[in-house]
């Protein structure tokens, strides 16, 4: 049985107007309650436009419109998939390969220096978008970008942290992917299939823009019960990831999804997945910097966490250029 979740919604206007007023600390209060619950939440932001949403939209599925062959050639398995496209049946998520194509194009200013290169590699740009590409996919990944680094920073003062950029401080040069998913519902059209298989996200919190198809389903912690996902007009869904599971000791947990299946049939999603930055280490902070939540979370350089991750999901080979450089 699949049940709506109608998740609160956040309004960043407010903190953005005056981060210290009563209304402003209700919001970031509202926030880190719905992660504690849900792990997620709605947020608006006026800074995002529903008509960068449509152009980006517009762009990306023109883009998985291509014939396969031409998609192939953006394909870069030598950096674990971490930009560039994923063939459909590349990852491995808890359950079983699915039948989306990703597209990453990254959406970072690159560390001069990092053990972890693979991670934190410049973007791919399609040859038959070149003309637009970096302009469409730089002006909305960079709202996106500073949506969800603000939402670290309204969590991170409603969690009780001292410092308001607990958070935003460690995600400084992470290696921050604007994910578009493609899945293509006039090849994959039978009843029930699985387009994105039930997993969680390895990054620090994930952000989607309103898609033009419906289908994504979440497993909310609170009561392990599958709920379907809708998103209103003007609003922006952010998810836990498991970065911040670590960092909070397991206060905020990662939350399990999966998506199911006149315009365009491909299905696109607006994705960005906002990442701590590789060099950082994972370990409870703050708050939750006690002694039984740092034996429950070991410390851990995210770089190293991100490439066992991508190991598991069959992204990154064992020997692959993820490994940390000396």
């Amino acid at each position: 049985m699949v049940v709506p979740l109608a998740l609160p919604v956040v309004d960043l206007g407010t903190y953005i107007a005056d981060p210290t007023s009563p209304a402003a600390k209700a919001e970031c209060a509202k926030a880190a309650e719905a992660l504690k619950t849900y792990g997620a939440l709605l947020v608006r932001d006026p800074r995002v436009p529903e008509s960068a949403n449509h152009e980006f939209l517009d762009m990306l599925e023109a883009y998985f419109e291509q014939p396969h062959d031409v998609k192939l050639q953006d394909v870069k398995p030598e950096l674990s998939y971490q930009i560039g496209a994923t063939p459909e049946f590349t990852e491995e998520p808890m359950c079983f390969r699915d039948a989306k194509l990703a597209l990453l194009p990254s959406d970072r200013a690159v560390p001069e220096k990092s053990k972890y290169p693979a991670l934190n590699a410049p973007p791919v740009v399609p040859k038959a978008f070149e003309d637009r590409w970096l302009k469409v996919m730089d002006g909305y990944g960079q709202q996106l970008h500073d949506a969800v680094e603000l939402v670290a920073e309204v969590a991170a003062v409603g969690l009780g942290y001292e410092d308001p950029k607990a958070f935003v401080n460690k995600a400084k040069f992470g290696p921050h992917l604007l994910a578009p998913t493609g899945s293509d519902l006039a090849r994959f059209n039978k009843l029930n299939t699985v387009f994105a298989g039930f997993h969680y996200d390895l990054n620090f919190l994930t952000i989607h823009g309103k898609s033009r198809y419906p289908g994504l389903h979440v497993w909310a912690r609170n009561t392990g019960v599958k709920m379907s996902v809708a998103v209103p007009d003007g609003c922006l869904l952010v998810q836990a990831g498991k970065q911040i599971e670590l960092l909070t000791g397991g206060t905020l947990a990662a939350v399990e999804r999966a998506k199911a299946a006149g315009r365009s049939l491909w299905r696109v999603s607006s994705t960005l997945f906002y990442h701590i930055a590789s060099d950082v280490v994972l370990k409870p902070t703050g708050p939750f910097d006690t002694p039984e939540r740092n034996a429950e979370y070991p410390a851990v350089d995210c770089g190293e966490y991100v490439r066992k991750e991508l190991e598991l999901i069959a992204l990154a080979d064992p020997n692959a250029t993820t490994r940390p450089s000396q």
